[in-house]
């Protein structure tokens, strides 16, 4: 005589658990069911969307499979509660592991392990890395925990439980790719300091239980020809690589020490191969980042010039001066980085037509944070109205400035 149990669901809205790992499950994934009126959605998984190499949980309520009170149940061992997952082209007998005695609440998960063919020989690092693609041989029945599934960029994945002859529920989630990103921590770094870079892609979690590694490119203005970095994944299965770049201004880049310059901009680039539709498993996707190595400031902040002042021999402030009178053209010059700034500082003198009449230099390195004052001596042949500007550059030949111009009138009688 065939008897049929009238099974009764109820979702259980507290956190999933395995037993000795615990985790919830913040939203539920698309479920359906078969030959059944069940109103209810008794299947979930931890997300709604996995990558193609994540490790999927699962949790089935079913209180009457509790069937007996003072030991943990399992499910999916005989065919009046047969547990199947599945991907596309792939299928395993499940059985799931009631999360203790008398809960009613069944768990597992299965890891996702990829499809090597889909990147070839070139892999999604294009070094030739890629995942295993490794199918579970189930004799008879796979489970809790031991379950492998192979799966595409663009693929599905399926729990179905036959809880009687007649009736079937079944639980769907997506696999998909997505797109990399891509920065460095912060916009700027110190010239002989220290850089991270972070790519987050969960498609280059290639195995869930280990920490992924792989390497990208970084470089800077003054080495074109940069260095390859090595990005270590954060934890066993973040998705969220990280690397560290040491810079160096009297060193040639070697290994993750990369040479730079002041104000250099230094670029990383992440190429993410594993992108997501409409794109096709062949495309790539160059991203790039970028910082500064160097002062943070703006270049007229840098080494700016202020207080253009006239002296006579005595160190006192003119307001006029005399012909043939020497005097001295003063100004203050502050450095506002913490690094050493070489420097040019000019003292242009101009009649009220606009024709040059002096023009001399004082080059010098201003020490971090330094404070100086330069002057210029000049000597006026004739009376008339004049004009004194200060320019402060980076160097004679490199006319970079550090400052805006400075401009004084200076009245001679």
């Amino acid at each position: 005589m065939l008897i049929i149990k009238s099974i009764a669901f109820l979702l259980i809205v507290n956190s999933f658990y395995l037993p000795q790992n615990a985790l919830s499950f913040p939203e539920t994934a698309q479920l359906s069911t078969t030959g059944s009126d069940i109103s209810s959605t008794p299947i979930e998984f931890n997300k709604k969307v996995f990558s193609w190499t994540d490790r999927v949980y699962i949790k089935i309520v079913a209180p009457d499979f509790n069937s007996d009170p003072n030991v943990v149940d399992v499910i999916g061992l005989t065919s009046d509660d047969k547990v199947t997952v599945s991907t596309t082209g792939h299928s395993i007998p499940y059985k799931l592991a009631e999360t203790g005695v008398n809960t009613g609440i069944f768990t597992g998960y299965v890891t996702l392990t990829g499809d090597p063919a889909q990147k070839g020989s070139v892999g999604v690092d294009g070094e030739g890395t890629n995942p295993s693609g490794v199918e579970s041989s189930c004799n008879p029945i796979c489970g809790p925990t031991d379950g492998f599934l192979p799966s595409t960029g663009n693929d599905g994945i399926t729990v179905s439980f036959e809880y009687s002859r007649d009736r079937t529920l079944t639980g769907s989630a997506f696999i998909r790719w997505s797109q990399g990103d891509i920065k460095w921590l912060q916009s700027n770094y110190p010239t002989n300091g220290n850089g991270i870079v972070q790519i987050s892609d969960q498609d280059m979690n290639l195995n869930p239980k280990a920490i992924d590694k792989f390497e990208t490119n970084v470089w800077s203005d003054s080495d074109s020809g940069g260095i390859k970095l090595t990005m270590t994944e954060t934890g066993e299965s973040s998705g969220v690589f990280q690397g560290t770049v040491y810079f160096a201004t009297n060193f040639q880049s070697s290994g993750n020490r990369l040479h730079v310059s002041n104000d250099d901009t230094v670029r990383a680039e992440y190429i993410d191969r594993t992108l997501p539709y409409p794109h096709s498993p062949s495309d790539q996707l160059r991203i790039l980042t970028t910082t500064t190595a160097g002062s943070s400031l703006p270049p007229l902040e840098k080494a700016p010039a202020s207080n253009l002042r006239i002296l006579d021999s005595n160190g006192n402030v003119l307001d006029k001066v005399l012909v043939n009178q020497q005097v001295q053209l003063a100004s203050d010059i502050a450095n506002k980085q913490n690094i050493d700034q070489p420097f040019a500082y000019l003292v242009q003198i101009q009649d009220n037509n606009g024709i040059t009449l002096s023009l001399s230099w004082i080059t010098g390195t201003l020490s971090a944070n330094q404070n100086l004052s330069l002057s210029e001596s000049w000597m006026p042949k004739t009376s008339g109205a004049y004009t004194a500007q200060i320019f402060v550059w980076q160097s004679i030949v490199n006319p970079g400035a550090l400052s805006p111009p400075l401009v004084l009138q200076i009245p001679v009688t």
